[in-house]
């Protein structure tokens, strides 16, 4: 099956409308990592035609970039369309927003470095900073991008009204927010945004930390430092709301569509606009059901009809904002 493309302002190649996010590759808040499984998730996604490969200095402090770019070391680099984000900071173990310069201008060092390549394709500030200009970040980006080490710019978790004064110093190619079927803010405000302004929504969390891809149910548990912990969702009684849609779901997809509600819940997101999908996969065998995605689609009928199952299942939905970190604390 033949992957769908989109095109992104600034970058040359078309990209993949599935990207592997590699947040959990990192290890942090998910558990470990595994650096020898983790190169070979790469290499498969981009052997299947997954040419995205978004990550961010954060997941797991440098260790994510730095498997990313050793799996694309020996002749892959040119393979990969690479985003990756900027302006988070951390000490012992707390993550805190820094968008000022001259944190954005040492990370790209470290980054460029940690990935083994001379250019980022797409560079995404990872939240927004109260505390530095939005226009003073873009315009240190714009300076990036005219000096070469960035192909195209983005934003992740920005508001509409961000995302105008970022535009105003700099060109602006994508957005990063959360989205999926569970967690869908950004029909009201992001989403309609993008299309008005020609930008593509890379959707984190397209299977809602794994809630998605059918696989867990209210007797799984979760250890160390793994982010579900954390998550409302994965706690009663919310939990068995929401399994409980997801098993409705998933008989959906296959008396409708002959499909596994993760390729129905990847779907849902491709059709709701210009979108991509980011699959987070810690093992090769996590990518198998990519090509279940690809050749069909989902009409109004069905859109109807996957609101009314969550909404009959899901009585107390909350979304993912406990992802949030924090504003720094300026010392005077």
């Amino acid at each position: 099956m033949t992957i769908e493309t989109i095109a992104i302002e600034g970058l040359t190649t078309p990209v993949s409308r599935i990207g592997l996010g590699t947040w959990a590759i990192g290890g942090w808040m998910w558990g470990g990592t595994d650096e020898k499984e983790s190169i070979a998730v790469i290499r498969r996604a981009l052997d299947s035609g997954v040419n995205l490969i978004d990550t961010a200095p954060v997941y797991g402090f440098g260790a994510s970039e730095d498997i990313v770019g050793k799996a694309l070391a020996d002749g892959y680099r040119h393979k990969a369309v690479i985003a990756t984000k900027v302006a988070l900071e951390w000490h012992d173990g707390a993550v805190f927003r820094n968008s000022s310069p001259a944190r954005i201008r040492q990370e790209v060092e470290d980054t460029l470095k940690r990935l083994r390549t001379d250019y980022i394709d797409l560079y995404q500030v990872h939240w927004p900073d109260p505390l530095v200009p939005i226009e003073e970040t873009a315009q240190v980006l714009d300076d990036l991008r005219k000096e070469g080490k960035v192909r195209a710019l983005g934003v992740s978790n920005f508001s509409p009204a961000q995302m105008d004064a970022f535009r105003r110093v700099a060109p602006l190619s994508a957005t990063q927010p959360p989205y999926n079927l569970f967690e869908r803010d950004i029909d009201r405000d992001v989403l309609p945004y993008a299309k008005r302004h020609g930008l593509v929504a890379l959707a984190y969390g397209a299977l809602c930390r794994g809630l998605l891809a059918g696989r867990i149910g209210v007797e799984t548990r979760f250890e160390g430092d793994d982010l579900r912990l954390r998550d409302p969702k994965f706690r009663e009684p919310r939990r068995e709301q929401y399994v409980a849609a997801v098993k409705a779901l998933n008989a959906f997809a296959r008396d409708n569509f002959d499909k596994p509600v993760l390729a129905l819940a990847v779907r849902w997101v491709l059709d709701r606009g210009p979108t991509i999908a980011l699959w987070g996969a810690r093992r090769p065998a996590q990518l198998d059901g990519i090509d279940d995605v690809f050749g069909w689609r989902l009409d109004e009928k069905a859109f109807r009809q996957i609101d009314a199952i969550v909404a009959n299942f899901v009585k107390d939905p909350v979304g993912p904002e406990f992802m949030a970190p924090p504003q720094r604390v300026l010392v005077a």
